[in-house]
């Protein structure tokens, strides 16, 4: 049906939405203010949940920054469940392996002797004839430590260390099993300025010891004991109260026994200066030299003390980037048992059970220089002397020991050294009666 509209032709649906035309317009105007309305309470919630965000991260502790690559923890949960929180744990060691070839020109080392697997000087032989070579391996000096190491919220600091390795008693033999008893080597707890248990004396300056191939090195002239004792540290200084043990020479002479007897502790004092520079230290011995033996049917009751005293110097001294100087100097009465795995006794026993103390000086001096990162070598000479009162201990006594080597080291990987070393020692008694001994070394050595 057609209409006629101000003189035009409109159609009936042309009419219908003409009339629906403003109600269109007011439903799509409600829409867009209803969807203005929700946008202003969407902005207005984010604006809520940001504030509430910086609220949050400045209410919290900063975090802690990221770990670099390979630094990451390797569990989440503690190792150490029964420690303050914030204890941390350190594993570590190494595993050495030593292969040697040893030649003695005036008799032959025992086949048990300790001097087979690692240099003893007072166990070179003298006058005697020239022994076939010996080789002997072993990997006895391999060990492993663990750290435990806590700081409290008040600062005070608390840990402990034990290292062992496996220098113990034979368990096998070397027929098959080659099998051998793990040794304490480090046992102790510290707290703060204090350190209680067994690790190396105070009176060891362990910084200046040289590289060697050797478990010890220049042992004819070092300070080398590790024994429980009580220390305290401050700065530079440290004093410590440590396990006493005097060894004795029989009246007349024979081997130094231990007269394991004492009320007083061995009394060290010790201060380091360290720098660029490198790092000296001064240190004193103060000991009581005991022996208290019972009456038996064919000797009398002895009891007897001593004095015994010791002065060390020592340190590394840098030359340049490439080269260092290792050294130190010991000299004092009753001082044997520090010196040399025990080259000779701390007294020597009088025929009415009196002990005369034996005095004497112990050195050493080692250069080391480093070609490049994998390559480096050490030169060392060692020795120590004794004046032995021979109307007491005769003249089959130890006077003195002195030993030369060079070796040279290469570590064709972090943490993985490979060395040889060449040793010549000499050993001569009171008597004028002397041994060498030369030994060619080889090991390998991975650290962890």
């Amino acid at each position: 049906m057609r209409h006629k509209l101000f003189g035009l032709r409109v159609s009936t649906l042309t009419l219908a939405c003409l009339v629906a035309l403003p109600g269109i317009a007011m439903a799509d105007e409600a829409r867009e203010q209803a969807l203005e309305q929700r946008i202003n309470d969407l902005e207005k919630q984010l604006q809520n949940l940001a504030a509430e965000i910086r609220a949050q991260r400045e209410a919290a502790p900063p975090a802690a920054p990221a770990l670099p690559a390979g630094k990451l923890p390797i569990q989440l949960t503690t190792l150490t469940p029964g420690s303050p929180a914030g204890t941390t744990v350190k594993i570590g060691g190494f595993i050495k392996a030593d292969f040697m070839a040893t030649k003695a020109h005036d008799g032959q080392l025992a086949d048990a002797a300790v001097g087979r697997i690692l240099y003893v000087p007072g166990q070179t032989p003298v006058g005697g004839d020239s022994s076939d070579v010996d080789y002997d391996a072993h990997a006895k000096f391999s060990r492993f430590n663990i750290g435990i190491d806590n700081v409290s919220e008040s600062g005070d600091k608390a840990g402990a260390f034990l290292e062992m390795d496996f220098f113990g008693n034979a368990l096998g033999n070397q027929t098959s099993t080659n099998t051998y008893g793990v040794t304490v080597r480090h046992a102790y707890a510290y707290w703060n300025n204090w350190l209680a248990g067994q690790t190396w004396s105070n009176f060891m300056d362990t910084a200046a010891l040289p590289d060697s191939v050797d478990f010890i090195g220049p042992t004819d002239g070092v300070i080398f004991v590790r024994q429980a004792q009580i220390r305290y540290t401050t700065g530079g200084f440290s004093a410590s109260l440590e396990n006493p043990e005097t060894t004795v020479i029989p009246n007349g002479g024979g081997g130094a026994a231990a007269s394991d007897r004492g009320a007083v502790p061995d009394l060290t004092l010790r201060y380091g200066w360290k720098g660029n520079w490198g790092s000296f230290g001064i240190g004193a011995l103060f000991r009581s030299l005991d022996i208290d033996r019972a009456a038996t049917s064919s000797a009398a009751a002895i009891s007897d003390s001593e004095g015994g005293y010791a002065f060390t110097v020592g340190g590394k001294w840098n030359l340049g980037s490439n080269d260092d100087l290792r050294y130190q100097v010991t000299a004092g009465d009753g001082m044997s048992r520090y010196i040399g795995l025990g080259v000779t006794g701390d007294a020597a026993l009088s025929a009415d059970g009196n002990l005369d103390a034996i005095g004497g000086f112990a050195g050493y001096l080692a250069w080391r220089h480093v070609f490049s990162s994998q390559l480096r070598m050490n030169l060392i000479y060692a020795r120590s002397q004794y004046d032995n009162p021979i109307d007491l201990t005769g003249t089959a006594v130890n006077e003195s020991v002195q030993s030369f080597r060079a070796n040279i080291f290469y570590s064709p990987m972090p943490k993985l050294d490979v060395g040889i070393e060449l040793m010549r020692a000499k050993r001569e008694l009171e008597s004028g009666v002397d041994g060498s001994l030369t030994r060619l070394q080889f090991t390998t050595k991975y650290s962890f």
